[in-house]
């Protein structure tokens, strides 16, 4: 009896068991995949390890030229198989040759990858990949097997995008360096050409000698130059020496002066020298102006005592032919009488016409060249006694200042008779002038004049020319004060004049400019209206907007055309904007009804001929096509689309990419594979 309770109850256990194991491993047919990368229809992930699948399948996707999807359920059913269970699923769903799936069985114990034959990765690669996958599933761990996965496929075991970015950097790295070897070699060369051209200037000056020197070398040139200027200096003092026991100190105090100025300027070098040289340090800059400055005062220096060594050949000359040259001056001095009576008389005459400011500059002329005349037959006389007396050397320099007198009496002359022929040449220049002023008066009346100045500038012209007139017809009159009067009121009205015109210029281009700018306008608000019209069952609100817009400031341009031009031409150029923008909305409402339109065969032929587009210039087409139409599109767009609507990062290739479910013949593999676990 007992033992055939213990029976019952055994077959009763089992039964229960039986039925507690069918709740635990539930099977699952073939299914749709969820939005995104991952399907958990076993619920094994919690939202944080899903969150963290998502994010590494982005990842591959990303980074690499595959996809993984994958799904985890109880069991596979319907077929059992898990490579006949994977592909069925892949090829539900249309995932492309570069899609892969990841099927998972968790109460199952199996797993398998669905690939195409055609893919990224080969067979082996999936199998190894498999392989690799086992030791994580038997571990219940699908977030470590779900990783390995992408990152075998990324490549590397997902060191691939490290090995790149890891290369990237190396040629960053190597790249940094060598810019830092080159600017560093460079900022060395640099510094040693500052330190060689010191103070120099990095251009050349064409103006500056020294600009091409280095300092080194015209701190050489500055010690030679003083060097060679002080021996200078010894030279002429010792032959001013022996000037001056041959023709006297009289002769030679011009000589004397020369040689002092000259000691000045060399004691100013030296104590250039002496700057240069003490213990306190002085700035490049510093030392290189102080070095030019002894170059400067050395060829000063250099050029003073040059002109008094020629002036003592000069005086040596005249005392080796004292006699020649005595008479010589005599016959200067000679005719000097005639040209100090004719200059007396002609000064006489210009004072009879010419106001006495006006011959300010000779008034004493003759006085003074007379002094000179006098001067010269003193010096005659006293070089005539000398010659004589065998004193060569005095008579040379008495006969160097008579020479130098009649000259001087001369010139004060003939600055007379230059004077009498410059004065009517001022005149007829002033005449000129005048006649020209009366031009520009008469022009600028007929400039438009809206601030006053080319009254005011024409006004002061008159009273200038007035006076010009008054004083030109005086028998007391100064030409140097007519012209430089009339001169300053020419360049005013000069300048009021060429403003003048450049104001008319400027407002003629801007009457023109305005003319085009309307006609383009007008033309442009034509256009744009005639193509909205005509398409206005396409054509939005931004497009009318714009063209209202256009013709408000159309109108408001020609409103102000007349009284204020520029005003009128901002307003025509927004309007030729406004339409042009118009016409431009108008296409593009055009563009996109079309778009939508074009792929709905038939929709549009009940309003036009069989075989137009929804673009075209049919009534229908524009007008109840751009209604109906539109409505029929968005239907279309409503129940037509992908079947998902996120899970970014999905390729071309991807869902509704394959034009329809694959065969299973089609491409995905049906390889032998899959792991248990």
């Amino acid at each position: 009896m007992t033992k055939r309770w213990l029976v019952v109850a055994s077959l009763m256990l089992a039964t229960v068991m039986g039925t507690f194991g069918a709740s635990v491993a539930s099977a699952t047919d073939p299914l749709t995949l969820d939005a995104g990368y991952l399907t958990d229809q076993a619920q094994v992930l919690s939202a944080d390890q899903e969150a963290t699948v998502e994010t590494r399948l982005e990842e591959l996707t990303e980074n690499s030229n595959a996809d993984l999807f994958v799904v985890l359920v109880d069991d596979f059913t319907n077929p059992s198989n898990n490579a006949e269970w994977a592909d069925t699923v892949a090829e539900a769903n249309n995932l492309g040759p570069d899609q892969y799936l990841l099927a998972i069985a968790v109460d199952g114990r199996n797993f398998y990858i669905s690939a195409a034959a055609d893919g990224p990765l080969s067979f082996d690669k999936i199998t190894d990949i498999e392989d690799q996958m086992v030791p994580y599933a038997a571990d219940g761990d699908w977030v470590g097997a779900i990783t390995l996965a992408a990152d075998e496929m990324q490549g590397d075991g997902g060191a691939g995008a490290l090995r790149v970015v890891l290369i990237i950097a190396g040629v960053v790295v190597v790249a940094v360096l060598l810019w830092l070897i080159i600017a560093l070699i460079r900022r060395a060369r640099r510094k040693a050409e500052a330190q060689r051209r010191g103070a120099m200037p990095a251009q050349p000056d064409p103006s500056d000698p020294f600009s091409t020197l280095t300092d080194e070398q015209v701190e050489t040139q500055a010690s030679l130059a003083l060097v060679q200027a002080d021996d200078a200096i010894t030279s002429s003092k010792e032959e001013l020496s022996f000037a001056v026991a041959q023709f006297g100190e009289g002769a030679t105090a011009e000589f004397s002066g020369a040689i002092d100025a000259a000691k000045t300027k060399i004691s100013e070098a030296f104590d250039l020298r002496q700057k240069l040289d003490d213990e306190i340090e002085d700035t490049i800059h510093d030392r290189r102006a102080w070095h030019i400055r002894i170059i400067q005062i050395s060829d000063e220096i250099d050029d003073l005592l040059d002109d008094n060594a020629a002036a003592f050949d000069d005086l040596r000359t005249l005392e080796q032919n004292a006699p020649q040259e005595l008479e010589r001056v005599r016959g200067e001095r000679a005719t000097l009488d005639a040209v100090l009576a004719t200059a007396e008389k002609t000064l006489a005459e210009l004072a009879t016409q010419y106001d006495s400011a006006a011959l300010g500059t000779v008034t004493d002329n003759p006085t003074q060249a007379k002094e000179r005349a006098a001067l010269a037959d003193r010096s005659i006389t006293a070089a005539s006694a000398d010659v004589a007396a065998g004193q060569t050397g005095e008579a040379a320099f008495a006969i160097r200042t008579a020479e130098q007198a009649v000259a001087q009496a001369s010139q004060l002359a003939h600055a007379i008779e230059n004077l009498r022929v410059e004065l009517p040449t001022l005149e007829a220049q002033s005449r000129a002038l005048v006649t020209e002023l009366q031009g520009d008066l008469a022009a600028a009346q007929q400039l438009p004049d809206t601030d006053g100045r080319i009254a005011a500038a024409a006004s002061t012209t008159a009273q200038q020319l007035q006076i010009a007139q008054a004083d030109l017809a005086s028998s007391s009159r100064n030409p140097h004060r007519v012209l430089e009067a009339l001169t300053a009121a020419n360049a005013q009205i000069d300048a009021a004049v060429a403003q003048g015109r450049e104001t008319l210029a400027r407002s003629r281009r801007a009457a023109q400019l305005l003319t085009q700018t309307l006609t383009q306008a007008t033309s442009e608000i034509r256009s744009a209206r005639d193509f909205i019209e005509t398409r206005r069952g396409t054509v939005g609100s931004t497009a009318r907007t714009r063209l209202a817009s256009a013709e408000a400031s159309l109108a408001q341009a020609l409103t102000l055309q007349a009284g204020d031009p520029d005003a009128a031409l901002a307003e025509a150029t927004r309007a030729l904007s406004l339409a042009g923008q118009a016409t431009s909305a108008a296409q593009s409402d055009l563009r996109a009804y079309s778009s939508s339109s074009s792929g709905q065969s038939g929709w549009g032929e009940p309003f036009g001929r069989s075989g137009s587009t929804a673009g075209g210039a049919g009534i229908g087409g524009d007008i109840l096509g751009g209604i109906i139409g539109g409505l029929l599109a968005g239907g279309m767009s409503s129940s037509r689309g992908g079947r998902r609507s996120s899970g970014g990062g999905f390729r071309s290739s991807g869902f509704g990419g394959g034009g329809g479910g694959r065969s299973r013949g089609g491409g995905r593999s049906g390889r032998s594979g899959g792991r248990r676990f």
